[in-house]
């Protein structure tokens, strides 16, 4: 499987803060932005799977609410998960 428990701590330890800290916002738009990246990929392979492109769909839409209340709370800790994500805003 892509993403498995040990997949998840290393995420949540490199961005969370720590590999339990599994709630903090920066935590979980890393980890959406790796479950996004592997749909990404497998929907280009497989360009009629219509329920991953929308379980793809919802998934952009999570990290954007995530991004925005982040934004909206304290704008460099958005800009540095941002800047270290390599996303395009």
């Amino acid at each position: 499987m892509y993403l498995d428990s040990e997949k998840k701590k290393e995420i949540f330890a490199k961005h969370g803060g720590s590999d339990t800290n599994t709630g903090s916002a920066e935590g979980q738009i890393a980890l959406f932005t790796y479950r996004i990246s592997h749909l990404t990929e497998h929907l280009k392979k497989n360009r009629k799977d219509y329920g991953t492109q929308r379980a793809l769909q919802l998934l952009v839409g999570k990290r954007r609410s995530l991004l925005d209340y982040l934004k909206k709370k304290d704008i460099e800790r958005y800009r540095a998960i941002v800047k270290e994500l390599g996303l395009r805003r």
